[in-house]
């Protein structure tokens, strides 16, 4: 649901999270962007920007550099957000960051917590977490993963049984695929669709027309050199 800036959101008892305020005892919109309810808060999600972390987001990050005791990940924030050893599976001794991880590498990790000055925790310990490898890397709005994930999991789910490919979906907008290179190129599609479209009604029933037709053998559905993943 799109708001405007002003607008009152009648949201029951949900208190007031990123890109609102309350006034006179009502709740009000402070940007313009997508209504988005995660009890018990109540957030909206600019249309345009990078993407704003919430505690417990799990988000997509890219290795953008490395010292002796922490990672330096690209999460899409305003600023790169540091992964420390305590925050990882692994037992490390001081300066072996580098042997596990190096930049360019993908990660899934959890936003622990954001402070007042909006510096980002994350973390990689927790169920599902880790190293991302062997898969496609895109990006998307990040006001659209609601629609990429669907009522329930039904996009996602659609998405999965019909390329037969894996996706991990961030809510920073990156979006992990695992597959054959011809599924991959499907998914990138529909992807593209939901990123431009995915306002619009009848999205899930083009996203299924699409997915019906057998797929075509093209340059797109070619394995990605490093140079175009790197871009």
């Amino acid at each position: 649901m799109l708001v405007l800036p002003g607008e009152e959101l009648k949201v029951g008892q949900l208190r007031p999270g990123f890109g609102t305020y309350r006034e006179d005892g009502r709740l009000y919109a402070s940007v313009m962007g997508m209504l988005s309810r995660q009890p018990p808060f109540v957030r909206v999600i600019p249309l345009a920007g990078r993407y704003i972390p919430q505690k417990d987001d799990l988000v997509i990050g890219v290795v953008q550099g490395v010292g002796p005791t922490y990672w330096l990940l690209d999460i899409r924030a305003p600023h790169f957000t540091p992964l420390h050893v305590s925050g990882v599976p692994w037992q490390l001794d001081y300066g072996e960051t580098v042997e596990y991880l190096s930049p360019g590498d993908t990660v899934l990790v959890r936003v622990e917590g954001v402070d007042e000055t909006r510096r980002v925790g994350v973390t990689m310990n927790g169920p599902n977490l880790g190293k991302l490898e062997g898969g496609y890397l895109t990006e998307i709005s990040p006001t659209k993963v609601p629609r990429v994930i669907g009522k329930g999991g039904s996009m996602i789910q659609l998405l999965q049984g019909e390329t037969r490919t894996r996706l991990v979906v961030g809510q920073n907008g990156r979006i992990w695929v695992q597959g054959e290179p011809e599924q991959i190129a499907r998914v990138r599609q529909v992807l593209e669709i939901i990123d431009h479209e995915g306002q619009r009604h009848g999205l899930t029933d083009r996203v299924k027309a699409l997915l019906a037709r057998a797929p075509v053998p093209s340059q797109a559905s070619l394995p990605l050199s490093e140079e175009e993943q790197a871009e």
